[in-house]
C-alpha cells in the first residue's frame, strides 16, 4: 500500500524542485472501431473515446487537489491509425479526414495531445500504412493536438529502410507544410526502433495492440529533484552518487503509482504502467542537462557525458522498479535539446555536437529528440539520420527514437521558437556529406544475431 505520508514527504520537491506528474495518459484501442466506411469508422472512434475519457481532464484536476501534486498533461494515445483505417481508408485525404476527428474529440474532451497517428512497420508496410505515413505531412498540418510516431525497426525483424526513406521525405514535407509556425509540425512527429505499446509521453504514444481495451498509464517527471538531491552529494563517491538517484527515483516513482491508482478507481480503468522518465521542461531547474553538471561536468557534451548519462539512466531504472511493479513506457532520462535549458547553453557554447548526441542515445531513454537542423537539409541526409538512430536501438535492445526539426528558412545561427513545454531551440548544423546511395537501396537490414533468440 501507498499512504498519504509518503506523499506528504515530496511537499517540497512538488513546491521548490518542479516534481510533477507530467501526463496521465488514458490508452484506447480502437479495434472494434474498425468500419469499411470512414465516416462511420469516425463516429464510432469520436463516440468510444468520448465515453472513455470524457471525464480524464476533470478526473486529472480532481486528483491534483487532492494529493496537491500537480498533473500538468491529460493525455489520449491510441491503437495505430494505420491498422485501424486499413479497410476505410483508400487514399492520403482519407487518412487525414481521421486524424481531423481524433484532433476534433481531443479538443471536445479537453486533453492537450492524442498520440497513435501512427504505423508500425518494423519489417514491412501494408498498403495503408504507407498511405498513412505519406498522408503525415498534411495531417499534422491541419490539426492541433494529433501526434503521430511510425516505428521502422526493431532489434527481432531489423531496419525497414523502404519506411526509412519514406520517413526522411515525411519529415521535410512535414517542415514544408508548417513552415509558418517554425515547421512545428515536425515536433510532432517521432521515428522509433523498439517503440514500446505503453509510452504515455508525446509525441511517441500509441496503444499498442497487446494492450487491453483501455488503460491508465502515468507519466511521472521529476529533473530538478534528482538535481537536488545530488548537490546534497557534491564530491562523493560514486557509490554514494548512485544510491541517492536511486532513493529519488523511487520516492517520485512512488509519487506516480499513487496518482495512477486513483485514476484508474476513479475512471473506471485498469492501471497500465508508471513511466519514470526525467523530462525536462525549459523552466529554470527542470533539466536533464543541470543534473549531467551537477554530477561534474562543465556542459552536456563534455569528455564523461556518455557516462554520466548511462549512470544517470541505469540508477534512475533501478529506483523506479523497485517502487512499483508495472514500471513501463521508456523510464529513464530524455535528452531533448529544445526542451531543456542546459542542453540549450551546452549548443550555444559549442559543447554539444549532434555528433555527441547520437552518442548519448546509446545509453538514454529515447534518441535524438526535439533537435532543430537547418531547414534545406536533404530528405537523405535525414533518413541517414534516422538509419543511424534505428541502428543504435536495434544493436542495443533498446528503444530509440528522432524528432528532428529542419526549420524552412533558417540556418546554423538562427534561432527556432516553438513555445510552451517544447520551448526554442538552436539551428544546429549537420553532416553535409552524401547518403543518399545508402538511402536509396530497396529492402531492410537484416536484424543482428543476438535477435534470433527462439
Amino acid at each position: 500500500m501507498i499512504s498519504r505520508s509518503e506523499i506528504l514527504e515530496t511537499n517540497e520537491m512538488i513546491e521548490k524542485e518542479n516534481l510533477d506528474v507530467r501526463t496521465i495518459t488514458m490508452g484506447i484501442s480502437l479495434l472494434d472501431c474498425i468500419d469499411s466506411d470512414v465516416n462511420v469508422m469516425c463516429d464510432k472512434i469520436h463516440k468510444k473515446i468520448v465515453r472513455l475519457a470524457g471525464k480524464l481532464v476533470e478526473t486529472g484536476d480532481e486528483i491534483g487537489r487532492e494529493y496537491g501534486i500537480p498533473v500538468v498533461n491529460k493525455r489520449i494515445s491510441v491503437t495505430p491509425i494505420g491498422i485501424i483505417g486499413a479497410a476505410a481508408c483508400k487514399t492520403e485525404d482519407d487518412f487525414v479526414t481521421v486524424a481531423k476527428e481524433l484532433d476534433a474529440v481531443a479538443k471536445e474532451v479537453g486533453v492537450n495531445f492524442l498520440g497513435g497517428f501512427s504505423a508500425v512497420v518494423a519489417k514491412g508496410m501494408t498498403a495503408s500504412d504507407e498511405l498513412l505515413m505519406r498522408s503525415i505531412p498534411k495531417a499534422l498540418a491541419v490539426t492541433e493536438r494529433v501526434c503521430s510516431s511510425v516505428n521502422v525497426g526493431s532489434t527481432r525483424t531489423g531496419i525497414n529502410m523502404d519506411a526509412v526513406r519514406i520517413m526522411g521525405e515525411t519529415v521535410v514535407k512535414t517542415a514544408e507544410f508548417t513552415k509558418d509556425a517554425d515547421s512545428i509540425g515536425c515536433a510532432k512527429l517521432v521515428i522509433f526502433c523498439n517503440a514500446p505499446d505503453d509510452n504515455p509521453f508525446m509525441a511517441g504514444a500509441f496503444h499498442g495492440v497487446t494492450e487491453a481495451d483501455a488503460v491508465i498509464n502515468v507519466g511521472v517527471s521529476g529533473p530538478g529533484v534528482v538535481k537536488k538531491a545530488l548537490e546534497a552529494v557534491r564530491g562523493e563517491s560514486f557509490e554514494v552518487l548512485c544510491e541517492t538517484i536511486k532513493k529519488t527515483a523511487f520516492k517520485i516513482t512512488r509519487v506516480g503509482q499513487l496518482v495512477a491508482k486513483r485514476a484508474s478507481e476513479m475512471l473506471g480503468v485498469p492501471f497500465g504502467i508508471v513511466d519514470l522518465s526525467l523530462a525536462p521542461t525549459p523552466a529554470v531547474g527542470d533539466s536533464v542537462a543541470e543534473i549531467l553538471q551537477e554530477i561534474g561536468l562543465e556542459y552536456p557534451g563534455a569528455p564523461g557525458t556518455t557516462a554520466a548519462l548511462a549512470l544517470l539512466n541505469d540508477q534512475v531504472k533501478k529506483g523506479g522498479v523497485m517502487a512499483s511493479s508495472y514500471v513501463g513506457g521508456l523510464s529513464g532520462a530524455f535528452i531533448p535539446v529544445s526542451e531543456d535549458q542546459g542542453m540549450i547553453d551546452a549548443v550555444n557554447a559549442g559543447c554539444l555536437t549532434l555528433e555527441k548526441l547520437e552518442a548519448m542515445t546509446c545509453v538514454c531513454s529515447v534518441g535524438l529528440d526535439m533537435i532543430a537542423v537547418p531547414g534545406d537539409t536533404k530528405a537523405s541526409t535525414i533518413s541517414g539520420i534516422i538509419a543511424d538512430e534505428m541502428a543504435i536501438g536495434m544493436v542495443n535492445q533498446k528503444t530509440t527514437a528522432v524528432r528532428l526539426i529542419p526549420v524552412i528558412g533558417k540556418a546554423v545561427g538562427d534561432q527556432a521558437e516553438f513555445g510552451g513545454l517544447l520551448g526554442y531551440a538552436p539551428i544546429m548544423p549537420v553532416n553535409r556529406f552524401d547518403c543518399s546511395a545508402f538511402v536509396d537501396r530497396s529492402g531492410r537490414i537484416p536484424a543482428p544475431i543476438h535477435s534470433f533468440k527462439n
